[in-house]
């Protein structure tokens, strides 16, 4: 799922193509219609409005129109976006959407078979604020205010930082880079936390977002970012399962749960002890390794 640096570095390529010069929102249509999740303003009040901003909110890419009316899109786990310049094919894979304008085509897609990507017609702040969770924005807060919304609820670190009720744009990806950063265990209650290790971890999440919110915008460069993923070069333990820590060269291990995982580093964040996989754990019981000197 694309996070706040992915969503920042998508904002940012569209605003250039889609803002300024009176440009409007010429037509929108919708390839399957389970994909449009409201009913009011209906799709044909959107268009021929003048685009006015692209922002974000959450996860959620905000496309504002003349009139206060918005096009509010959330990618999920598996959408994505491509610009097609004026004239330009289409391109392949399940489209869901499409969005013209005067330089060019917005596409929404979506890989697999499951519909969760979705897209809201708003109209005005009310409606904004419905579909607004209420995470705190990481890269504005002080060390304080991070401080006060984390310790709010009891949860793991690695719940508390993904909320969206708790912090806004942070997901399974970023969580888990944030967490290796800061040297923290993912499970760690926030209720535990000694004020070192809450500087830390907020000294963590301001510059992992933005570090990582860098670079895209480099690889991106004058073009419009199509390779989106949550799985980076360069990231130290995100989808590395077994693949060495980049800071200790320990193998990195993993949690899973459902249909995520969780990837740490037991030397760097949890003093050497292997964090318990419900499924494997569960199978394998008292043969399961308890720490990381057990598995090398």
């Amino acid at each position: 799922m694309p996070e706040l640096p992915d969503i920042t570095v998508y904002v940012e390529a569209l605003a250039a193509r889609v803002v300024g010069g009176g440009a409007r929102l010429e037509e929108i249509g919708f390839r399957t219609p389970f994909v449009l999740r409201s009913v009011d303003p209906p799709p044909g009040e959107v268009e021929g409005r003048e685009v006015t901003g692209v922002g974000r909110m959450g996860k959620r890419i905000v496309l504002a129109l003349a009139g206060d009316l918005s096009v509010v899109m959330h990618l999920m786990i598996a959408g994505g976006l491509r610009w097609r310049d004026a004239g330009a094919k289409m391109p392949r894979g399940h489209i869901l959407a499409t969005l013209r304008f005067p330089r060019g085509t917005l596409v929404l897609t979506e890989a697999g078979t499951t519909r969760r990507a979705s897209i809201h017609l708003v109209r005005g702040a009310e409606g904004m604020q419905a579909l607004d969770r209420g995470g705190l924005e990481p890269l504005e807060a002080g060390r304080d205010d991070f401080a006060t919304r984390l310790t709010s609820e009891v949860h793991t670190l690695k719940r508390a930082l993904t909320d969206p009720r708790l912090f806004s744009g942070i997901g399974n990806a970023y969580s888990d880079e944030i967490l290796h950063r800061a040297r923290l265990s993912p499970l760690a209650r926030t209720s535990s936390l000694s004020a070192d290790e809450i500087t830390r971890l907020h000294e963590a999440t301001r510059s992992t977002l933005l570090e990582w919110t860098d670079r895209l915008r480099a690889e991106a460069g004058d073009g419009f970012p199509e390779n989106v993923t949550a799985f980076r070069e360069g990231m130290a333990v995100h989808g590395r399962y077994r693949l060495p820590c980049p800071a200790c060269g320990a193998p990195v291990q993993r949690i899973r749960y459902a249909a995520n995982e969780t990837n740490y580093c037991a030397r760097c964040q949890t003093g050497g002890r292997l964090l318990a996989d419900r499924a494997l754990s569960r199978l394998l019981r008292q043969d399961w390794p308890r720490s990381l000197d057990e598995v090398e």
